[in-house]
């Protein structure tokens, strides 16, 4: 966990750690949107049973894109500080090209 001096010092990122809090919030948002939707589409069939079938249906693969998509963004973020991070190594060991 990050400590309230973090905010201050340039030493350490603070974004790998609450990005797992942001995906979560992200996957919570996707899931009550998707909910939303199947209440939408459920409502619908009663004035048209095929597209209140289909909002449901686009409902569900929505949730399930949605939260594979979101993952993935998740990983893009922490790939890219975990790249830092091994570079950092490889500087510090002067490992490095000259």
């Amino acid at each position: 966990m990050f400590t309230f001096s973090d905010l201050f010092q340039w030493d350490r990122f603070i974004t790998p750690t609450i990005i797992k809090t942001f995906y979560w919030l992200v996957i919570a948002l996707i899931c009550l949107f998707g909910v939303s939707g199947i209440f939408s589409g459920l409502a619908a069939m009663a004035i048209s049973p095929f597209a209140g079938f289909l909002v449901v249906l686009y409902s569900i693969a929505s949730v399930v894109v949605g939260i594979v998509f979101s993952r993935i963004i998740a990983e893009f973020i922490l790939i890219v500080f975990r790249i830092n991070e091994h570079l950092g190594a490889i500087r510090d060991q002067g490992g490095g090209m000259r």
